[in-house]
């Protein structure tokens, strides 16, 4: 089942889902992971399939490519951003809040409990209350991992640091003074750390936008973060709440943005799933596009014999003013039927 090898994925190898969204093929879909096949939803010509296969492995990014009468939706698969704090003060706290104001999953580490208290009434997913070391050690990384270090002292940002510039991240940012940075990356180099990977540390860490509370440094932390993200080349894939719903008996609708021109609101990849009675997992962007898709899910799920299709929604028009939508663009959502 799909979503069986969903769940059983190395997220540190590249995955990629091809999709034909239009053509004779449409419908079939392929999932390769490391270069091999893992799911294919039906036989198709082996000619083609040997081909989509092939192409993958050049594919370095989501997108919609063109084969004669067939278009195919390759999409590289990452995760929903994940962010590991360690330090639970003032700063860990606010970076909580704000976390969960994004829908971003986010662990604390701090091995004081007053702390680690802190960090649980705030709500953070995780909070592990042990030394720095041992807690790092049960962190596995990956791709779509974001660590920001903000301890209360010099030596527990170097265990910090030293254990993380071993894993798989997608961030590292720390804080502290230009010339306690500049002195912990002079002892990791002596170390034999590379510098590459100390190069790649986000230090003084956030924008800079003379932040100085803690709640304007969590801002100006997020807006690095987000920065980033934002210009990754893969999705963030199938959320745990998609897979689930996509797992219930029963028709139901996953509608996914294709294309994107212009300032639509949602990137390539995002994903709502559509159920018969109306409630919905996920959002393409709400208002008027996302109703629209709405009442094309809802005609789809009725039929008897579905197919699914290319919808172009349409965002610069007068209709959208008058709807109140600030952002404009184009978006081609593909909206599937799953059984």
């Amino acid at each position: 089942m799909f979503t069986e090898v969903l769940k059983k994925l190395d997220k540190n190898k590249k995955t990629i889902i091809a999709t034909v969204i239009e053509g004779k093929n449409q419908g079939w879909r392929c999932m390769i992971s490391d270069g091999e096949r893992v799911y294919e939803n039906f036989e198709t010509d082996s000619d083609f399939g040997n081909q989509i296969i092939e192409e993958a492995g050049e594919i370095n990014k989501t997108g919609l490519v063109e084969y004669e009468d067939q278009r195919v939706y390759y999409e590289m698969l990452g995760d929903r951003p994940g962010l590991v704090v360690c330090g639970g003060g003032h700063v860990g706290v606010a970076i909580v809040n704000l976390a969960k104001l994004l829908g971003i999953s986010v662990t604390v580490i701090d091995d004081r409990p007053l702390f680690a208290n802190n960090a649980r009434a705030a709500k953070a997913d995780l909070v592990i209350c042990d030394s720095f070391d041992r807690a790092l050690e049960q962190i596995e990384g990956g791709p779509d991992t974001y660590f920001v270090i903000a301890t209360r002292g010099h030596r527990y940002d170097k265990i910090c640091l030293e254990a993380i510039l071993e894993k798989n991240y997608a961030y590292v940012g720390m804080m502290g003074s230009r010339s306690r940075i500049r002195l912990l990356k002079g002892v990791l180099k002596e170390q034999g750390v590379p510098q590459k990977k100390l190069d790649e540390l986000h230090a003084p860490i956030g924008l800079s936008i003379n932040s100085e509370t803690p709640e304007e440094i969590a801002v100006s932390i997020f807006g690095e973060i987000i920065q980033i993200k934002n210009t990754k080349r893969n999705t963030e894939g199938f959320s745990d709440e998609i897979i689930e719903g996509i797992e219930r008996p029963g028709r139901k609708l996953l509608a996914t943005i294709i294309t994107r021109k212009g300032s639509a609101p949602r990137q390539v990849g995002t994903k709502m799933l559509i159920m018969p009675d109306g409630t919905t997992v996920g959002t393409i962007g709400g208002g008027c596009v996302e109703s629209d898709m709405m009442q094309h899910a809802f005609r789809m799920l009725r039929a008897d014999k579905p197919k699914s299709k290319l919808v172009r929604a349409n965002m610069t028009n007068q209709d959208t003013e008058d709807e109140g939508m600030v952002c404009g663009g184009i978006e081609d959502v593909f909206l599937e039927i799953l059984e």
